[in-house]
Formats: C-alpha cells, sequence, structure tokens
C-alpha cells in the first residue's frame, strides 16, 4: 500500500493536522502534489488565513479530507475520506516577491500583545467580536520596498504563532498581487488582502518596519 504521507514526515502532518483540529474541529485539509516527492498540505483557519507545510508524499491526486481524519489515519497512512467538493476558494501563487525579513521573537512578541487584548476585551459584551474583528486586521508590521507598502494584520502573525510555524530563523515576507506570504521554516501563512497594495513612494526605495 502506498503511503499517503511518508513515515518520516507523519509528526511533521501530526502536528500541522493537530493544531488545525484544536482551532477549528471541523477543519479540512487540501493535500496537493508538489513534485519531487512532496505534497502540499492546505488549511483555511477560522480568521480567514491559509497556511500551508510540505510533507514528503506519494499522493498523485489532489485530495481535500477532513483534517481530524487525517491526523488518524496517519498511523497506518491510509487516504481518508475524500470531502473535495467542500472546499472553497484558490490557492495563492506558488511564489511570492520578497519584500522584508521580520525575526521571529518581534512576532511572537506582537502575537502575545493581541493576545493580551483578546482576553481583556472577552466578556463584555456588546461589542465583543467587533473588537477581536478589528484586532485581526490591525496591522502589527508595516512592510515597505520601493514603491510598495503593505501592512501586515495581526490575523497573519497569530496564524504563524498558533499553527507553530515559528523557530530560531526570520519569517520571509512577500507580495504577489493581492496575495500577502510569510514564509517561516515550519510552514507558509497567506492572506488575500481585500483591497490592493497601496502603491506610494516610500523613503527611496528603503525598507522599513513600524509595530503600527
Amino acid at each position: 500500500m502506498v503511503r499517503v504521507i511518508a513515515a518520516e514526515s507523519v509528526p511533521d502532518a501530526g502536528a500541522y493536522c493537530a493544531r488545525l483540529v484544536r482551532l477549528d474541529p471541523a477543519a479540512l485539509v487540501r493535500l496537493r502534489p508538489a513534485g519531487g516527492g512532496l505534497v502540499a498540505l492546505w488549511s483555511r483557519l477560522p480568521f480567514a488565513v491559509l497556511v500551508g507545510r510540505s510533507v514528503r508524499s506519494e499522493l498523485a491526486d489532489d485530495a481535500t479530507v477532513r483534517a481530524a481524519d487525517l491526523l488518524a489515519a496517519l498511523p497506518d497512512g491510509a487516504l481518508p475520506a475524500r470531502y473535495d467538493a467542500r472546499w472553497r476558494g484558490a490557492l495563492p501563487p506558488a511564489a511570492a516577491e520578497p519584500v522584508e525579513q521580520v525575526p521571529a521573537p518581534e512576532l511572537r512578541r506582537i502575537a502575545e500583545l493581541a493576545a493580551t487584548t483578546l482576553r481583556d476585551s472577552t466578556g463584555r459584551g456588546v461589542g465583543e467580536r467587533r473588537v477581536r474583528d478589528a484586532l485581526l486586521d490591525h496591522p502589527g508590521i508595516t512592510l515597505a520596498s520601493g514603491t510598495v507598502r503593505a501592512g501586515v494584520p495581526m490575523r497573519v502573525v497569530l496564524a504563524l504563532v498558533r499553527m507553530g510555524f515559528l523557530a530560531d530563523e526570520p519569517v520571509r515576507f512577500g507580495i504577489s498581487g493581492r496575495w500577502l506570504s510569510a514564509q517561516a521554516r515550519n510552514g507558509t501563512a497567506w492572506y488575500q488582502r481585500p483591497g490592493g497594495l497601496t502603491l506610494d513612494p516610500v523613503n527611496h526605495g528603503e525598507i522599513t518596519r513600524s509595530d503600527g
């Protein structure tokens, strides 16, 4: 029997699926062959961020399954029941134009501040969801390079932290059209911005960052 996830990648796929299930018990995972004996695992978090991680696999077909089912099936390697028709939305482009690298400790610090704000707003009743949504959309970091300026919403920073993607290396941010990417060692978060990029001359092409 061909294993859907190669034995050496079971720990990585297991960690990915376990975090997804904690965030959303009904989460779907799309397995998309990426060539070279790899498959890209994709899922959409409840706060509208796509998260991906590549693992070793011999799967030849694009398939969508439940994260909980894939997690349970990892020991024997079988492909669980498919829910291809339930996947909604496009996947991001293969690559993005590099903009800036941000140290992982800085992203953890920003995420901790956001988590504190969320905890403080919990239980206040009216307006609680509005506060949460506003925080998710708030640009925790502003990236700027040449004529491109883009805010990184807190939802992207929280996705990196909640999925366990951060390591010791800096996170590489990039832009491709309306897509914003954040590539860490253990996975990548992608967010499709509802508007376009703001194209303005910024500091004569220098790259700057602020915690906004």
